[in-house]
């Protein structure tokens, strides 16, 4: 299997890149979404999918992204450095973790993707997985190709993270970070008023602090028209919709205009 990592390639050359979630976890619409052209597939193993140690699932998974030549995006619940070990080894390439609320968080999480982190041994371990062929490319180009393959970002979706996020942002080897509205505002005791001032207030501050940053910042839009300006202000990693969203706005339209005609 291929080693490298387009969505990491791209954001490394300053371009947008955009995706869209696979709520279902199926391997036929993570398929579906890839030969339509999304740059990457969102799953969510923190709200649902399968566990994270599951890794027959995820090869699946990953299987199917292969197929479509799309990348996943795989949210986890945490940076714990088992979990970690054992998604990139089912050869997931992009991992997203939930709920960074601090610097300290977010170099756990990079320092499990790597075999070598800052010129430092990582904690990432050699495993006979699919990432290695089930072993057949563990030579000398294997720990180097896997290192510049793989993409860590971390969730800033908690008034701690904001107040952190400079720190943060400054971790060595993250690459993207990505805000998470809903939960921000759950945060902030203003649950699902995304558009309330102190939640808008709080974003902005880590678009902010996101400007200059080789960090790449990440979100949400759905609008094309809102895509457009999010690129304008900086982002480049955008989620533009998701499987089931799109089921309910395309076929319910499809239903109402069909009611409409009877």
């Amino acid at each position: 299997m291929r080693n490298d990592n387009a969505l990491r390639e791209a954001v490394e050359r300053d371009e947008p890149v955009f995706g869209a979630a696979a709520a279902t976890c199926s391997p036929a619409v993570i398929e579906t979404l890839g030969d339509v052209g999304m740059d990457f597939v969102w799953v969510d193993l923190e709200h649902g999918g399968p566990s994270p140690n599951d890794t027959e699932a995820l090869e699946g998974l990953a299987r199917a992204a292969a197929v479509a030549d799309t990348e996943l995006l795989v949210r986890l619940p945490s940076p714990d450095p088992h979990v970690i070990r054992k998604v990139l080894d089912t050869g997931v390439r992009t991992i997203l973790i939930s709920r960074v609320d601090t610097a300290a968080e977010a170099r756990r999480a990079v320092d499990a993707a790597r075999f070598v982190h800052e010129g430092e041994p990582g904690q990432r371990g050699i495993g006979v997985g699919r990432a290695s062929g089930w072993g057949a490319r563990l030579d000398g180009d294997f720990v180097a190709a896997e290192d510049e393959s793989v993409l860590v970002g971390a969730m800033i979706e908690t008034r701690s993270a904001v107040e952190n996020a400079s720190e943060i942002l400054s971790v060595p080897g993250l690459g993207f970070v990505f805000l998470g509205p809903a939960d921000l505002s759950v945060s902030l005791g203003r649950p699902m008023e995304t558009a309330a001032e102190e939640v808008r207030d709080a974003i902005e501050r880590v678009e902010r602090a996101a400007e200059g940053s080789p960090v790449a910042l990440g979100g949400i839009r759905n609008d094309p028209a809102d895509v457009e300006a999010a690129i304008d202000e900086g982002y480049r990693i955008l989620r533009v919709g998701g499987d089931v969203g799109a089921i309910r706005t395309t076929l319910s339209a499809r239903l109402a205009a069909i009611e409409d005609q009877r």
